[in-house]
């Protein structure tokens, strides 16, 4: 039980229509105003369908008994057609005449007020048959229920559209929808022209439904909404309609559905899903987020598998945050696939973006549910026109605009088509490798931090601790100072210098390695005195071609000789074929051609006691350097090998080269 002097709760009746009366046009006549194409306000307007309007007993509630569409008569069939093959996404569809001179009049439409029609091209209106159009969502219900359906809009031959830039929709699960509609008011510019008529043409029919019908829910835009209130009151009559083409409904292409839908085709598909399967679903417009990034993950580590990046949850939170601030600096409180595009380029690189675009994409409410052929013939959508099934392109405009939308680019490599890969496969030339000059130079700077930390590590063998008496040396020794804190004495460390260097490097990312996985094995020499010869062992370049003349490989280990100096290719070499593993082939290879003593060894777990014996056989000794001290993000990159099929190939490879 909630104390007398509680704070009334803002979000307590979200779902009923109207508990303040401010949406009431009549006792009898209950408005809703929403933004169209969104799923929050889809979920809404169905909640109010449910509940009904409450009785004048104070608290009853009573179901409708009409439903007010805010479009036009010719809509209906079509409209109602099409909702039944729901979740299937189609398009109904109107064409608009083609005819300029007779719209010069002042007021009415003409060819200079269309943003991007140009004279003479064909045109068309269309209503998405979308299911998170929350006024599709209303007819969807009203089909379903059987309940009595009026489309009230006027009939435009040639219709205008007109979008408002509203607050994110997602505050109405912080707020009532009335106070939304209070922050919207102010930004609402009057109408003109076809709008004014259309709005006092509404209202005129709602007079006329009133006469027939006790409780009538009318869903109408907000853009809308205040206006057909006015026009209401003023008492207006309907508009003459005009004469119209008969609509089409036609399905949508797959692969265009962002384009038509009011969200993104995966929350969409989201929303189909907890629908029928009678899940909640007020929060997926945030929840649907965080199962489109999961998706793009689990797609991610299947393609990239071992070269993919480590997509933790630390990471993760990481991209939240992010997309969160930027979507703020954009003054939204849901992210749009712009920014978590971005977001996921910024964190997780190219290849993770391209695959979180992709799931977005995708619409897939249920398993098999959209494996039969459509049930009308494919239109295909794009921004601001659509291609007919008979190959005519049109500029199109929308029935149910949603708010106004920028459409942004961003610089992603795609994966090419399997057919570019076998056209590169077939021209490469196997006697012209040679690798990419920046990953040259990052794999080699990470080679000195390896060999200044195995020498490190050598060094701190041979300290000791001595009594301060003249000089600091090398440091105050802390631990030694407090054991001998009753003395009064004070220690320093004593670092004597390491004698000789090291030369050899090796480099072990999976082990122990499957030699299935790593079957390309390759020396290579050095082409500059800043370069190491190299010896690897990665997986098989010819697997993973992304460019003309570039192909990737992933190394499982390597061994580099710094100053670089000729050697017999380690894998051919005959001296080393007592070597059982890909692991002892390359320390084997290290130990033959070092010529310092010690010889750094990158890896996960120590040299076990079979490559100490090794080192021995060739009077050397392992110095290991853990793989746990470097960043695990950093290994992954720098695993990455690209094979470029010529010198020529480095003038433009870094187009087609990105971080994974």
């Amino acid at each position: 039980m909630t104390p007398p002097d509680a704070p009334a709760d803002p979000t307590a009746d979200r779902g009923r229509p109207d508990p303040s009366g401010v949406f009431r046009l009549s006792p009898k006549i209950t408005a809703f105003p929403v933004v169209n194409g969104s799923g929050d306000f889809a979920v809404a307007v169905r909640q109010a369908m449910l509940n009904g309007v409450p009785g004048t007993d104070g608290g009853v509630e009573h179901a409708f008994d009409c439903l007010a569409v805010p479009l036009p008569p010719s809509f209906r069939a079509g409209l109602e057609e099409a909702v039944q093959h729901l979740p299937a996404v189609s398009a109904v569809v109107q064409a608009e005449p083609k005819d300029w001179s007779r719209l010069a009049e002042p007021g009415e439409f003409s060819p200079e007020s269309a943003a991007g029609d140009r004279e003479g091209d064909p045109r068309v209106s269309f209503v998405p048959v979308d299911p998170c159009q929350p006024i599709v969502a209303a007819v969807r219900g009203a089909v379903g229920e059987h309940l009595a359906r009026a489309f009230v809009d006027l009939e435009t031959d040639r219709y205008e559209p007109f979008a408002l830039p509203v607050p994110d929709p997602y505050a109405l699960k912080r707020t009532t929808a009335a106070r939304y509609a209070a922050a919207v008011l102010p930004a609402l510019p009057r109408p003109k022209g076809q709008f004014a008529e259309r709005c006092k043409h509404m209202a005129g029919r709602l007079r006329q439904l009133e006469r027939v019908y006790d409780r009538i829910f009318f869903p109408v835009p907000f853009a809308e909404w205040p206006w057909v209130r006015e026009a209401y009151l003023e008492v207006a009559d309907p508009r003459e309609d005009e004469y119209v083409e008969e609509p089409e409904v036609y399905s949508v292409a797959p692969r265009t559905l962002a384009f038509c839908l009011g969200e993104l085709p995966f929350i969409t598909a989201l929303y189909e899903r907890a629908r029928a399967e009678l899940d909640p679903d007020e929060t997926l417009s945030v929840d649907g987020v965080k199962a489109l990034l999961l998706e793009a993950r689990d797609r991610y580590v299947a393609e990239h598998k071992k070269r993919a990046r480590p997509v933790t949850p630390k990471l993760m939170a990481t991209y939240f945050r992010y997309v969160r601030n930027l979507s703020l600096i954009e003054r939204r409180l849901t992210p749009d696939l712009y920014t978590l595009a971005v977001g996921a380029k910024q964190i997780f690189g190219d290849a993770f973006a391209v695959h979180l675009m992709e799931a977005a994409r995708d619409y897939l409410p249920r398993p098999g549910v959209l494996s039969e052929e459509p049930a009308y013939r494919t239109m295909k959508f794009a921004p601001g026109r659509v291609q007919l099934p008979d190959g005519e392109v049109c500029e199109a405009v929308n029935r149910l605009p949603g708010p106004p939308t920028t459409w942004r680019t961003i610089d992603l490599n795609r994966r090419p088509p399997e057919i570019d890969k076998q056209h590169w496969k077939q021209r490469w030339n196997p006697f012209r490798q040679c690798s990419y000059p920046p990953e040259d130079r990052k794999i080699e700077s990470f080679r000195t931090h390896v060999k200044d930390t195995a020498l490190k590590l050598i060094g701190s063998d041979l300290a000791r601790s001595e009594k301060f008496t003249t000089s600091l040396r090398d440091g105050l020794d802390i631990r030694e100072t407090l054991r001998n804190w009753h003395t009064g004495d004070l220690y320093v460390k004593n670092l004597p210098p390491v004698r000789g260097g090291i030369d050899s490097v090796v480099m072990l990312f999976d082990s122990p390695a499957d030699p299935r996985d790593y079957p390309w094995r390759i020396t290579w020499h050095a082409e500059h005195a800043d370069e190491s010869t190299l010896a690897l062992f990665a997986s098989d370049w010819k697997d993973d071609l992304i460019g003309p003349g570039i192909a990737r490989a992933t190394y499982g280990g390597c061994l580099f000789l710094f100053p670089p100096r000729p050697v017999i290719d380690v894998w051919r070499d005959r001296r080393l074929d007592f070597c059982d593993t890909l692991e002892e082939r390359l320390l084997a290879g290290a130990c033959l051609y070092a010529e310092e003593r010690h010889i750094a060894v990158l890896s996960e777990a120590p040299p076990g006691a079979g490559f100490r014996r090794l080192a021995r056989k060739y009077k050397k000794k392992l110095v290991h350097v853990p793989l746990s001290r470097m960043g695990s993000a950093t290994i992954e990159r720098l695993r990455t090998v690209h094979v470029l099929n010529g010198k020529e190939v480095r003038s433009f490879a870094q187009h087609f080269i990105r971080e994974s």
